[in-house]
């Protein structure tokens, strides 16, 4: 009977996470083939990656960068770095998170959702109003392609990976998702994860760059107000866009029909319960699970690499590169146009909606107290959501 009772104890702290953990490490310094620094990461990587979550909760809650994903995102790593086998039951293939991301993630269905509601949310007039904003918003997207061609030039990235690299640089989280489960699902994790923390820290990583490029004269430029746009163009718009995709771009109509889908829901005015559905349950919903799979995967095996390293420091160019690109293409049109274009804008040419917008509006706010910038900077951002969208398409076409 005392024997019974001394196994099953055994048995029971054998269980705990404790020895979870010390397995780990004894495993990894037993092994010869690793090196010194690989020894320390494959023993203690779950602590690791668990204080790194830890400190993404804190971004999220109490800084509230990007909460409504970073919260998911992080306590989704915390339950992929249980020891295994019981993290394996809830992150792996076969456990919750792992079938979650199967449905919802590896076959390309949560990002769609999330661009439905995304274009329920979406207020295309002001580009509509001054279609010419649209090339501040593909200005914009030459981030993803810098970024793409330092990770296959510089880092020894394949073609598929530097494409799911660069893509940050549109800075747009569900296009980011959707091309790297295309093309390289094991770069998920820390691709999201720079994706979405590049998305938060929008307004300390454009300002030094949009300051750098302007003059003082150039942020106080005033831009006179947008014409109304008809419901009929408002209806139109959508329909053209995607009717455009079908003939020069097919690859790109999974994430542009969806986009397209939620704008015509929103602004045709009959079906009000599914725009409303789609603004706020179903997103919401959706946000949910996706933020918890796509944290499934910052497994420390997966996500303390040197490639993490090397993808943050691409995503951090990529955005760089985007931001200018949008303020140097404003610069550039002033050239040759009679009306003047604040050069601020064109840093709202990233698809962050509608926070680089709002970075636009503060920092020509701080150079001239009249200088309301929002509306203007809706059109370049809004035509930079479409622009990522055909930037994932045309890097699908080239490398999937």
């Amino acid at each position: 009977m005392s024997i019974s009772i001394q196994s099953g104890l055994q048995t029971l702290w054998d269980s705990t996470g404790i020895m979870g953990f010390a397995h780990s490490a004894q495993n990894a310094f037993a092994n010869s083939e690793l090196s010194g620094v690989e020894q320390i990461l494959a023993a203690h990587g779950q602590w690791i990656m668990i204080l790194i979550c830890l400190f993404l909760l804190w971004l999220g809650i109490k800084k509230q960068f990007e909460p409504l994903l970073l919260v998911p995102i992080a306590f989704g790593g915390l339950l992929s770095n249980i020891p295994m086998p019981l993290g394996e039951e809830i992150a792996g293939p076969n456990g919750f998170l792992g079938i979650i991301f199967e449905a919802g993630i590896h076959k390309g269905l949560f990002p769609l959702i999330i661009f439905m509601g995304v274009g329920a949310m979406t207020d295309f007039g002001p580009l509509i109003a001054n279609p010419k904003m649209a090339l501040l918003g593909g200005a914009a997207q030459f981030g993803i392609f810098g970024a793409l061609l330092m990770a296959f030039c510089w880092f020894g990235f394949s073609m598929p990976e530097a494409a799911s690299i660069g893509i940050i640089g549109g800075a747009d989280g569900p296009t980011s998702i959707y091309v790297t489960s295309k093309l390289a699902g094991h770069l998920l994790g820390p691709i999201a994860v720079a994706a979405y923390s590049y998305m938060a820290l929008v307004p300390v990583i454009q300002p030094p760059i949009m300051k750098l490029l302007t003059t003082k004269a150039e942020r106080e430029i005033q831009m006179t107000q947008l014409r109304d746009v008809s419901k009929r163009e408002k209806i139109v718009f959508p329909l053209m866009i995607l009717l455009l995709c079908v003939v020069l771009l097919p690859s790109a109509c999974p994430l542009l029909g969806a986009l397209c889908f939620g704008n015509l829901c929103k602004e045709c005015g009959v079906v009000e319960r599914l725009s409303d559905t789609m603004q706020n349950a179903l997103i919401n919903i959706v946000t949910i699970f996706l933020g918890l799979s796509v944290g499934s995967k910052l497994s420390a095996d997966q996500f303390l690499t040197i490639q993490t390293i090397f993808i943050l420091i691409l995503g951090i160019a990529a955005f760089s590169i985007a931001t200018a690109g949008g303020v140097l293409m404003a610069k550039f049109m002033n050239v040759f146009s009679k009306t003047k274009i604040n050069p601020l804008i064109g840093a709202a040419g990233v698809s962050a909606v509608p926070m680089a917008a709002r970075v636009a509006n503060k920092v020509g706010l701080e150079a001239n107290p009249q200088n309301y910038l929002l509306m203007h900077a809706m059109g370049p951002n809004v035509s930079g959501v479409i622009g990522s969208a055909v930037a994932a398409g045309i890097l699908l076409a080239i490398c999937h």
